[in-house]
């Protein structure tokens, strides 16, 4: 039985400050002083709401309206776009299925990627870049997105620097190769959740990201919940002005779990519609992702090195029906 979230205050949340973490001036007092409380979050708190982020609320609303028209045009027009092999496109509702024994989500979503020229994206040795499948009939999607996946990736690769920081790394030691990275925008829809569903029927079934980090632009209407450390779920508030940021479980895995990747779930229950702007940043495919980088001398790490992309495809397989049956 589905266990209901306990309501948290806003002002018992913690919102991190990361401006000084935008700034490219050196390992400053007020970088590292950002970085350390990101890393305290995501150990201790197990979760993440950041302010100064450097993405402009305009840009925000304008993803967000031109998103809605998206979803809200017939579901034919909308299979125009549908899915392809480098996970680009429409996914309907159905497609996506968090873990083995669950239903499947209520949520759709429409996904693309790092815009990249045509000749490199044909050289490309991973099957997580390829072409996006931007609407021919809504030429205003692309531009009122994408945007936005530039944006929120300029915010992830400081995010990370953070984490590097804090650990005692280099400010790039997860971002050294990002000119191809594999990261994936998503706009994710929930519809109005039927009333007479059973309350393990989810917009969103609880799971873990399974990338190095994600960050995402909730709307007005909640419905995010996030699973604390003690195991029990908390709804967490839209606060505005801030993001959330998730540890996903390929920088669990990289950090040799000290930095915790952590569960969430999505149960719209306001009647409405709701859209969230989601960036699930991951460098290029070749990155070696190795938990030995924090262990201390003669500590064995917990996880066997693997390519960020041989890790990603693994998963992708594992959680969306289409890419398993092509």
């Amino acid at each position: 039985m589905t266990k209901p979230a306990k309501a948290i205050a806003s002002e018992n949340i913690p919102v991190i400050d990361i401006s000084p973490l935008l700034v490219a001036d050196g390992e400053s007092a007020a970088r590292l002083k950002a970085a350390r409380q990101l890393a305290w979050a995501a150990t201790e708190v197990g979760f993440i709401y950041v302010r100064n982020h450097g993405i402009n609320a305009d840009l925000l609303a304008r993803a967000r309206a031109v998103g809605l028209d998206f979803f809200r045009q017939p579901l034919a027009r909308k299979l125009e776009v549908a899915s392809n092999i480098h996970h680009h496109g429409y996914l309907r509702p159905g497609a996506t299925k968090m873990y083995d024994d669950a239903a499947v989500d209520l949520k759709e979503s429409f996904n693309f990627g790092v815009e990249l020229p045509a000749a490199e994206l044909a050289a490309a040795t991973t099957c997580l870049l390829g072409p996006n499948r931007w609407p021919r009939f809504m030429p205003a999607l692309r531009t009122a997105i994408y945007p936005y996946y530039e944006a929120a990736s300029r915010c992830a690769r400081a995010l990370l620097e953070g984490f590097a920081l804090a650990g005692g790394h280099p400010a790039d030691v997860f971002t050294r190769l990002s000119d191809r990275p594999v990261s994936r925008g998503s706009l994710q829809y929930y519809p109005p959740r039927p009333g007479d569903l059973p309350p393990d029927r989810y917009s969103l079934a609880p799971h873990t990201d399974f990338g190095v980090l994600t960050v995402l632009a909730q709307d007005a209407l909640g419905g995010l919940e996030i699973q604390g450390l003690d195991g029990e779920w908390i709804a967490a508030p839209p606060i505005p002005g801030t993001l959330v940021v998730n540890v996903g479980d390929l920088l669990g895995r990289w950090s040799n779990d000290t930095y915790r990747s952590t569960p969430h779930r999505v149960i719209n229950t306001s009647g409405q519609e709701r859209l969230s702007l989601v960036l699930a940043y991951d460098p290029n495919a070749e990155t070696v992702v190795d938990a030995g980088l924090f262990c201390a001398p003669g500590e064995t790490p917990r996880y066997e090195p693997i390519t960020c992309g041989d890790y990603l495809q693994w998963r992708f397989a594992k959680a969306f029906d289409y890419r398993s049956k092509r």
